[in-house]
């Protein structure tokens, strides 16, 4: 692997085996027939991109293109059905809520099983403590258990550790969409701190604006596959005439006595931001 670049995904496919009920699902797992009990999901199907050292990658697309499998296949969540992923830096990933954390430790002793998770030693983690705590601003909550936060205090804590013991790969997958405006700004604020510094992110998030302002360069999935790379702005553009596409299919299936919702529809699929 070439040292310029941070991530290499090659050829990635995982498929799903979707059962009808868990009998089926019993059966083909104790090979007690040869018949295809299931209906294979391709999740990703032969997708390959390349994130070079000190990038921010946007990744974009509908519910269920694939975005949050690919990130969860980077950070090794899980294993790809075919193909490779090679990475070049230590990953710190904020992936949907809940991820990396125990719901009855209290917020501080979840930031150094956090940190030891991504292979931090105690002494590395006590002296990132107070950028991590002021960071996340949540009080007296940090010696609270976890199950007692808000959406809101959840995702502060968990990005405060993400961003705060100085990761090489920085990835992000939506979870910021639940702070409020003023903690989305601060966390903005050290996207730009982390490229100045030549630290590679991947972002993925259905806000536009954002993946427009922040990064070089964005990727769309579709169904699995890469449909568009490229800058920003022209992904964003091929994102928006997939979604007016998409919109009319469901504006056929539509009563006509409904033609406000069909014009919500129009509208938003050429104005998602």
């Amino acid at each position: 692997m070439s040292n310029e670049y941070a991530i290499l995904v090659k050829d990635v496919t995982k498929v799903y085996k979707l059962f009808e009920n868990n009998v089926d699902r019993v059966r083909d797992a104790l090979s007690l027939t040869r018949k295809k009990l299931y209906k294979e999901h391709y999740a990703l199907d032969g997708l390959s991109f390349d994130v070079k050292k000190g990038e921010a990658v946007g990744i974009i697309g509908v519910n269920g293109a694939g975005k949050s499998t690919i990130l969860k296949i980077i950070t090794g969540v899980l294993q790809p059905t075919s193909g490779e992923v090679v990475v070049n830096g230590r990953i710190s990933a904020l992936l949907e809520l809940g991820a990396g954390f125990n719901p009855e430790y209290t917020g501080l002793r979840n930031v150094y099983l956090n940190g030891m998770m991504i292979g931090f030693t105690k002494e590395e983690i006590d002296a990132k403590l107070d950028d991590i705590l002021k960071f996340a601003d949540i009080g007296e909550f940090i010696n609270q258990p976890v199950k007692s936060y808000s959406s809101g205090m959840f995702v502060r804590l968990a990005f405060a550790v993400a961003i705060n013991i100085d990761p090489e790969i920085l990835i992000v997958d939506e979870a910021l969409s639940v702070g409020d405006v003023f903690f989305q700004n601060k966390c903005f604020h050290k996207f730009e701190e982390f490229r100045q510094k030549g630290k590679t992110i991947i972002f993925v998030s259905h806000d536009l604006g954002s993946i427009r302002k922040y990064c070089d360069r964005a990727i769309l999935l579709n169904k699995g596959k890469k449909a568009d790379e490229g800058t920003p702005a022209e992904v964003i553009d091929t994102y928006k005439k997939i979604l007016v596409k998409q919109s009319e299919k469901r504006g056929n299936t539509i009563s006509a006595s409904a033609p406000d919702q069909n014009l919500w529809m129009s509208h938003y699929a050429i104005n998602p931001e």
